[in-house]
């Protein structure tokens, strides 16, 4: 399975195993990653699941939808290498991304 690191607000980082298919997400709050709230649950439509992935990751992740782009407004602290989680789906692929975890999403 792959191998996903969340580089926690504090400097420690949690490296979870996550099945193919799983979003992002999922794996963080299964996980006691608080800092994702993940209010809507995995819709797209809150921005409360705002990760920074690590630039080196960022161009290889796949595109971004256009709903996902315009909820990225909402997020606190966006920039150039913002994500939601819920939107990054877990593939072989991505064995070893970095995710940096904000301390808040508000």
């Amino acid at each position: 399975m792959p191998v996903i690191h969340f580089k926690l607000p504090d400097g420690t980082v949690k490296s979870i195993e996550g099945a193919v298919g799983t979003p992002v997400m999922f794996l963080a709050k299964d996980n006691g990653i608080d800092q994702i709230l993940a209010e809507c649950g995995g819709c797209c439509s809150c921005a409360t699941c705002h990760v920074h992935v690590a630039p080196d990751w960022f161009l290889k992740l796949p595109e971004m939808s256009e709903d996902e782009l315009n909820m990225l407004e909402f997020a606190e602290g966006q920039d150039d290498t913002s994500r939601l989680s819920c939107q990054l789906i877990i593939a072989e692929e991505l064995d070893g991304l970095v995710v940096n975890v904000p301390e808040s999403q508000y």
